[in-house]
């Protein structure tokens, strides 16, 4: 199946559209695990079986394992993905953006080492550093577009003189990736739930594209605002282009007790149910 089929075949049998990040801090695990890098397998593992009736999708955040030199725990997280959650695509969060050669190795590590469905890459380098992953075909990547933090005014919501209309550097993005860059219907994009009206025309541009849209939880992103701003139904329930809503530490770190991985399935479920309700 490809990742546009798995994400909206977990959307509907999930009733989600809520994406649980894997970014795991041995020093903020639960108290019998604190502290031990070894043990970020087990945390995420545990995690995942928690969850993986509530999710539209995982995101594993690659530099979490790689700081801690975990990268064999992150390829056995992957299989234990396929496993446990077999329905559920795997967003692997590289943000990954070069040229050439060095691409084709990015893409060759997210979609053959890993085996993610998707990536998030950084498009500001040119299609050329985007093109290498579209040809894995029914692979997903997902560009940076308006991205969460506040330093994200410092280019992306410039205005670009040399192009017609004068657009934001923002909206040239999704209006590339949902026209000439789309090759294959790969691509989806990047948009943080702290801005609702950059998601709202994200998705004016982008009307069928999927949005991964991070920073609701611990950022403070507005759930209900978000859902109104991307998600958009059709006729019978079906979606447009699904939003995958991204929380991370609030559900990871729900609980430092032994019943962690409880607390986080009561708190994935409602997140997810403040998602789904805000649908009308």
């Amino acid at each position: 199946m490809s990742f546009l089929d798995l994400l909206r075949g977990a959307e509907r049998a999930n009733g989600s559209m809520l994406c649980v990040g894997l970014d795991p801090e041995p020093a903020r695990f639960a108290a019998h695990l604190k502290g031990d890098a070894s043990r970020i397998y087990d945390f995420c593992a545990a995690i995942v079986d928690a969850t993986a009736d509530l999710v539209i999708a995982f995101k594993p955040q690659i530099a979490y394992f790689a700081a801690h030199r975990a990268e064999d725990q992150l390829e056995k997280l992957m299989a234990h993905l396929r496993r446990a959650a077999p329905k559920v695509p795997v967003i692997l969060d590289a943000k990954r953006g070069d040229i050439g050669a060095t691409a084709e190795q990015y893409a060759k590590e997210a979609f053959e080492r890993y085996g993610a469905d998707a990536v998030t890459l950084s498009p500001f380098m040119g299609f050329d550093s985007v093109q290498p992953y579209l040809k894995y075909e029914g692979k997903g990547a997902f560009l940076l577009c308006r991205t969460s933090n506040p330093g994200g005014d410092d280019l992306q919501n410039q205005r670009l003189a040399s192009v017609p209309g004068q657009p934001r550097l923002y909206e040239h993005i999704a209006s590339l990736a949902q026209g000439p860059w789309n090759e294959n219907g790969q691509l989806g994009l990047v948009v943080g739930a702290t801005y609702p009206a950059e998601i709202e025309r994200v998705r004016a541009l982008a009307p069928t594209l999927p949005l991964l849209i991070p920073g609701v939880g611990a950022q403070g992103g507005d759930a209900a605002a978000t859902v109104r701003a991307g998600w958009r139904g059709q006729p019978g329930g079906a979606t447009t282009g699904p939003i995958v809503v991204n929380s991370s530490r609030a559900i990871l770190y729900a609980s430092a007790g032994e019943g962690f991985a409880e607390a986080a399935r009561r708190e994935a479920r409602k997140t997810r149910d403040l998602l789904q309700a805000a649908r009308g």
